[in-house]
Protein backbone atom coordinates (compact mmCIF):
# COMPACT_ATOMS: atom_id res chain seq x y z
CA UNK A 1 0.00 0.00 0.00
CA UNK A 2 1.43 3.45 -0.47
CA UNK A 3 0.93 6.24 1.93
CA UNK A 4 -0.65 9.41 0.52
CA UNK A 5 2.64 11.07 -0.70
CA UNK A 6 2.69 8.02 -3.12
CA UNK A 7 6.10 5.92 -0.84
CA UNK A 8 5.70 2.47 -0.03
CA UNK A 9 4.41 1.75 3.02
CA UNK A 10 7.26 0.29 5.15
CA UNK A 11 5.09 -2.76 6.30
CA UNK A 12 4.87 -3.73 2.17
CA UNK A 13 8.98 -3.25 2.26
CA UNK A 14 9.06 -5.94 5.20
CA UNK A 15 7.33 -8.24 3.96
CA UNK A 16 8.75 -7.59 0.58
CA UNK A 17 11.89 -7.76 1.91
CA UNK A 18 11.33 -11.24 4.31
CA UNK A 19 10.32 -12.99 1.01
CA UNK A 20 13.77 -11.82 0.03
CA UNK A 21 15.47 -13.44 2.90
CA UNK A 22 13.34 -16.52 2.74
CA UNK A 23 14.24 -17.06 -1.04
CA UNK A 24 17.68 -16.74 -0.22
CA UNK A 25 17.66 -19.01 2.82
CA UNK A 26 15.70 -21.70 0.04
CA UNK A 27 18.69 -21.14 -2.69
CA UNK A 28 21.60 -21.55 0.28
CA UNK A 29 19.87 -25.10 1.37
CA UNK A 30 18.95 -26.27 -2.38
CA UNK A 31 22.90 -25.44 -2.91
CA UNK A 32 23.98 -27.84 0.34
CA UNK A 33 21.16 -30.24 0.24
CA UNK A 34 19.44 -30.50 -3.20
CA UNK A 35 15.69 -28.80 -4.32
CA UNK A 36 14.20 -32.08 -1.56
CA UNK A 37 15.62 -30.80 1.42
CA UNK A 38 13.32 -30.40 4.57
CA UNK A 39 11.39 -27.18 4.60
CA UNK A 40 12.10 -26.87 8.58
CA UNK A 41 15.96 -26.49 7.25
CA UNK A 42 14.87 -23.68 5.11
CA UNK A 43 12.77 -22.21 7.81
CA UNK A 44 15.94 -22.26 10.05
CA UNK A 45 18.65 -20.75 7.54
CA UNK A 46 16.28 -18.12 7.24
CA UNK A 47 15.44 -17.51 11.28
CA UNK A 48 11.55 -18.29 10.76
CA UNK A 49 8.88 -21.01 11.75
CA UNK A 50 7.18 -23.17 9.32
CA UNK A 51 4.01 -21.08 8.99
CA UNK A 52 5.99 -18.15 7.66
CA UNK A 53 6.88 -20.70 4.95
CA UNK A 54 3.75 -22.02 3.85
CA UNK A 55 2.13 -18.58 3.98
CA UNK A 56 4.41 -17.39 1.01
CA UNK A 57 5.06 -20.86 -0.88
CA UNK A 58 1.98 -22.97 0.05
CA UNK A 59 3.86 -25.98 -1.70
CA UNK A 60 7.14 -26.99 -2.55
CA UNK A 61 6.98 -26.25 -6.31
CA UNK A 62 5.84 -22.49 -5.45
CA UNK A 63 9.04 -22.49 -3.76
CA UNK A 64 10.93 -24.18 -6.17
CA UNK A 65 9.92 -21.82 -8.64
CA UNK A 66 10.46 -18.26 -6.80
CA UNK A 67 13.64 -19.36 -5.78
CA UNK A 68 14.24 -20.16 -9.51
CA UNK A 69 12.87 -16.65 -10.56
CA UNK A 70 14.49 -14.65 -7.79
CA UNK A 71 17.89 -16.04 -8.93
CA UNK A 72 17.61 -15.70 -12.41
CA UNK A 73 16.45 -12.32 -11.90
CA UNK A 74 19.06 -11.00 -9.19
CA UNK A 75 21.58 -12.39 -12.36
CA UNK A 76 19.66 -10.16 -14.75
CA UNK A 77 19.99 -7.28 -12.68
CA UNK A 78 24.00 -7.95 -12.15
CA UNK A 79 25.00 -7.62 -15.49
CA UNK A 80 24.28 -3.82 -16.01
CA UNK A 81 25.30 -3.17 -12.61
CA UNK A 82 28.90 -4.72 -13.12
CA UNK A 83 28.86 -2.89 -16.74
CA UNK A 84 28.52 0.60 -14.73
CA UNK A 85 30.85 -0.87 -12.15
CA UNK A 86 33.64 -2.74 -13.19
CA UNK A 87 37.02 -1.33 -14.99
CA UNK A 88 36.31 -2.90 -18.07
CA UNK A 89 33.69 -4.68 -20.23
CA UNK A 90 35.28 -7.94 -19.93
CA UNK A 91 35.54 -7.61 -16.53
CA UNK A 92 32.23 -7.58 -16.15
CA UNK A 93 31.51 -10.46 -18.20
CA UNK A 94 33.66 -12.13 -16.27
CA UNK A 95 32.21 -11.43 -13.01
CA UNK A 96 28.81 -12.03 -14.36
CA UNK A 97 29.61 -15.38 -15.68
CA UNK A 98 30.89 -16.33 -12.41
CA UNK A 99 27.73 -15.25 -11.36
CA UNK A 100 25.60 -17.17 -13.98
CA UNK A 101 27.75 -20.15 -12.89
CA UNK A 102 26.56 -19.53 -9.11
CA UNK A 103 23.12 -20.00 -10.43
CA UNK A 104 23.64 -22.96 -12.65
CA UNK A 105 25.04 -24.56 -9.57
CA UNK A 106 22.38 -23.93 -7.33
CA UNK A 107 19.96 -25.52 -9.47
CA UNK A 108 21.19 -28.81 -7.65
CA UNK A 109 18.40 -30.97 -8.32
CA UNK A 110 16.14 -29.32 -9.95
CA UNK A 111 16.38 -30.66 -13.39
CA UNK A 112 14.52 -33.40 -12.05
CA UNK A 113 11.79 -31.58 -10.46
CA UNK A 114 11.35 -29.70 -13.89
CA UNK A 115 10.24 -32.76 -15.42
CA UNK A 116 7.48 -33.09 -13.01
CA UNK A 117 3.73 -32.55 -14.24
CA UNK A 118 3.81 -28.97 -12.75
CA UNK A 119 2.55 -26.20 -15.11
CA UNK A 120 4.18 -23.47 -13.00
CA UNK A 121 7.19 -25.25 -14.33
CA UNK A 122 6.48 -24.95 -18.08
CA UNK A 123 7.51 -21.56 -18.52
CA UNK A 124 10.53 -21.32 -16.42
CA UNK A 125 13.36 -22.07 -19.29
CA UNK A 126 11.44 -19.50 -21.24
CA UNK A 127 11.61 -16.72 -18.21
CA UNK A 128 15.26 -17.93 -17.95
CA UNK A 129 16.41 -17.31 -21.93
CA UNK A 130 14.10 -14.58 -21.74
CA UNK A 131 15.91 -12.44 -18.94
CA UNK A 132 19.73 -13.66 -19.53
CA UNK A 133 20.54 -13.83 -22.94
CA UNK A 134 19.87 -10.24 -23.43
CA UNK A 135 21.75 -9.24 -20.55
CA UNK A 136 24.95 -11.73 -21.73
CA UNK A 137 24.51 -10.38 -25.29
CA UNK A 138 24.31 -6.48 -23.70
CA UNK A 139 28.12 -7.67 -22.19
CA UNK A 140 29.49 -9.10 -25.08
CA UNK A 141 28.56 -6.05 -27.37
CA UNK A 142 30.20 -4.12 -24.73
CA UNK A 143 33.56 -6.02 -24.69
CA UNK A 144 33.71 -6.45 -28.23
CA UNK A 145 33.13 -3.07 -28.57
CA UNK A 146 35.92 -2.52 -25.96
CA UNK A 147 38.07 -4.56 -28.59
CA UNK A 148 38.58 -6.65 -25.45
CA UNK A 149 36.82 -9.94 -27.45
CA UNK A 150 36.22 -11.09 -30.41
CA UNK A 151 32.78 -10.09 -32.44
CA UNK A 152 30.57 -12.26 -33.34
CA UNK A 153 29.82 -14.73 -30.07
CA UNK A 154 26.22 -15.37 -29.45
CA UNK A 155 24.69 -14.74 -25.49
CA UNK A 156 23.04 -18.44 -26.44
CA UNK A 157 26.03 -20.30 -27.26
CA UNK A 158 28.55 -18.91 -24.40
CA UNK A 159 25.59 -19.24 -22.16
CA UNK A 160 25.14 -22.77 -23.41
CA UNK A 161 28.55 -24.07 -23.22
CA UNK A 162 29.08 -23.33 -19.62
CA UNK A 163 26.35 -25.07 -18.54
CA UNK A 164 27.54 -27.60 -20.25
CA UNK A 165 30.91 -26.91 -18.56
CA UNK A 166 28.86 -27.10 -14.84
CA UNK A 167 27.26 -30.34 -15.80
CA UNK A 168 28.91 -33.03 -13.49
CA UNK A 169 29.68 -30.41 -10.71
CA UNK A 170 27.25 -31.70 -8.04
CA UNK A 171 28.20 -35.48 -8.69
CA UNK A 172 32.02 -35.61 -8.92
CA UNK A 173 34.24 -33.59 -6.28
CA UNK A 174 37.68 -33.88 -7.86
CA UNK A 175 35.75 -31.55 -11.35
CA UNK A 176 35.96 -27.77 -10.71
CA UNK A 177 33.75 -26.64 -14.05
CA UNK A 178 35.02 -22.50 -12.90
CA UNK A 179 38.65 -23.96 -14.13
CA UNK A 180 37.57 -24.69 -18.03
CA UNK A 181 35.38 -22.02 -17.35
CA UNK A 182 37.41 -19.70 -17.08
CA UNK A 183 39.68 -20.84 -20.00
CA UNK A 184 36.69 -20.42 -22.14
CA UNK A 185 36.41 -16.85 -20.85
CA UNK A 186 40.08 -16.17 -21.75
CA UNK A 187 39.48 -17.51 -24.92
CA UNK A 188 37.02 -14.68 -26.01
CA UNK A 189 39.87 -12.34 -25.81
CA UNK A 190 40.77 -10.23 -28.93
Amino acid sequence: MNDSSGREAPRRKDARRNKETLLDAAAAVFVAKGVEAPVRDIAAEAGVGLGTIYRHFPTRADLIIAVYRHQVDACAEAGPALLASSPTAHTALEQWINQFVDFLVTKHGLAGVLQSDNSGFDTLHAYFLDRLVPVCTELLDAAAEAGEIRSGVEAYELMRGVGNLCIGADTDPRYDPRRLIGILVAGLRA
